[in-house]
């Protein structure tokens, strides 16, 4: 039997090593895009949908207020809005993903 090239045994270690050297600068944008976000429903939906985002010009952003929405229909809403109402569309500024960690933050209350 032939013996494999020993470059070839190399490969999954350093597959690992490199996956470990990304980990933690993965993880850190993550939590700057938590904060950054965070901020954002608390500063810029709480300016309509008040500051506790217990309701304001706009509708409550509680739990209990959003469990009737699917996470889908929150994130539709949120990236374009609804029209003939105040609510604009964040498109422009957010993407999919940062929509739906909004979504899904809100129906748990679990904003940081």
């Amino acid at each position: 039997m032939q013996e494999r090239p020993r470059r070839f045994q190399l490969w999954p270690s350093l597959a690992l090593a490199s996956v470990a050297a990304i980990a933690p600068a993965v993880a850190a944008r993550a939590g700057g895009d938590a904060a950054r976000l965070a901020s954002l429903v608390r500063q810029d939906c709480g300016s309509c949908h008040g500051l506790t985002l217990k309701g304001g010009l706009g509708k409550p952003l509680t739990p209990e207020h959003l469990q009737s929405w699917s996470r889908d229909q929150l994130v539709g809403i949120i990236l374009d809005g609804v029209p003939g109402t105040p609510m604009p569309p964040w498109r422009p500024l957010l993407s999919e993903p940062d929509a739906r960690w909004i979504a899904e933050r809100l129906q748990q209350g679990d904003l940081p």
